[in-house]
């Protein structure tokens, strides 16, 4: 059921007027009650005419999930440095209302996901909001303190650059700013998580350190919170065998659907 996309428009936490696109199935029927998918990364809204052949893989397919019923939403994301995780809450969380506004949302049917820089902005979020009933975060940086002095082991750079200079978006070195390395990482928090977790960190990693993966497992699983962890042996930073992806995209819709359908 290939659907539609179309552009929506909402203000962020700041006030900030941004786009976001929601894709529904071609069935769609305005006085039903969907369960809601969020794609997170940063800017999405150039997607909005893609053809997203139906295929699994490490993320969501939009296709497949449009197919099986789900509305999904990808909101654009700006940043204020120093404030990466908050950043994300304060544009995600506005996108949700807005179409939760339109009256076809089952509020108690929301999920997110997200891989990389999606995963951790999602692990931070559920240390922040209750407002998903379950998430899928791709290899996530757990600990911003611990991921500042690791390796990309498939380039071999340092991990530093990433929080003073680029995505990160720290602003500092760890020396400078270690309050703000502390307040970004989700484990300093896992206490107040509550939704349901669902990860995936492959030991191969060549981009996010396995380890990662690892932190925010153990420190939610140490403090009673209910969390999955998928390892691929031998995979990277995204699954690459197919026999890998049908696996995970079976298993993953599996998770969704428990909880939101």
């Amino acid at each position: 059921l290939w659907g539609s996309s179309e552009m929506i428009w909402f203000k962020n936490a700041d006030g900030v007027k941004l786009q976001a696109t929601v894709f529904k199935p071609e069935n769609f029927d305005p006085n039903k009650k969907y369960p809601l998918m969020v794609y997170i990364y940063e800017r999405l809204s150039q997607n909005l005419h893609n053809f997203t052949r139906p295929a699994p893989g490490t993320s969501i397919n939009i296709s497949y999930y449009v197919s099986n019923g789900y509305v999904v939403l990808t909101p654009d994301i700006v940043y204020t440095v120093g404030s990466p995780g908050q950043s994300a809450l304060k544009c995600v969380l506005p996108a949700i209302q807005e179409v939760v506004d339109r009256g076809f949302i089952n509020e108690n049917a929301i999920g997110i996901q997200g891989h990389s820089w999606g995963g951790y902005q999602i692990a931070y979020m559920l240390t922040q909001t209750k407002r998903f009933r379950a998430a899928e975060a791709g290899a996530p940086v757990g600990n911003m303190t611990s991921a500042y002095n690791g390796i990309r082991w498939g380039s071999g750079l340092p991990r530093q650059f990433q929080y003073e200079k680029t995505q990160s978006r720290i602003g500092g070195t760890l020396w400078q700013s270690p309050l703000k390395f502390n307040e970004n990482s989700p484990v300093f928090m896992a206490d107040r998580m509550s939704t349901p977790l669902l990860i995936l960190h492959d030991d191969e990693d060549d981009a996010v350190p396995w380890y990662q993966g690892i932190e925010l497992f153990l420190s939610m699983r140490r403090n009673g919170k209910e969390t999955y962890l998928f390892n691929y042996n031998g995979e990277k930073h995204g699954l690459r065998r197919r026999i890998n992806q049908k696996d995970f995209t079976v298993r993953m819709q599996q998770f969704f659907d428990h909880f939101l359908k």
